[in-house]
């Protein structure tokens, strides 16, 4: 199994103006133990170009990839432009999950495991 082919699989289909969580993302990839190896393969660069690493937040919703981005603010920013509302709290900045996560499917679970299955990882 690469572990990092299928976060990059399940980090593309983060949809648009939905954030995701680390751990969401390693339980989709069938790791629900991994939520740190998310976090490295997106701080390292591991998943190739294109990754919308700005939709992922820790699991209280607080933005937590400032240091991955070459502008502070920058992850805020854009997903503010996409319609999620980010809020300043003494914690940092911060999305609501019930109102802007994304609320994946066991379809999509499904569908993920599917393409791992045909892709070999």
């Amino acid at each position: 199994m690469d572990i990092y082919k299928r976060i990059e699989i399940v980090c593309r289909n983060i949809p648009y103006g939905k954030a995701a969580t680390y751990g969401q993302i390693a339980l989709l990839c069938g790791k629900p133990r991994n939520a740190r190896q998310v976090g490295y393969a997106l701080g390292r660069g591991r998943l190739g170009e294109g990754i919308p690493a700005h939709r992922i937040v820790n699991a209280r919703g607080i933005l937590s990839g400032a240091a991955s981005f070459d502008v502070y603010d920058l992850q805020k920013r854009l997903l503010e432009a996409e319609g999620v509302e980010v809020r300043d709290t003494e914690d940092g900045w911060q999305v609501d999950l019930k109102k802007d996560g994304w609320n994946h499917t066991l379809e999509d679970a499904l569908r993920f495991r599917e393409i791992f299955e045909e892709k070999g990882i």
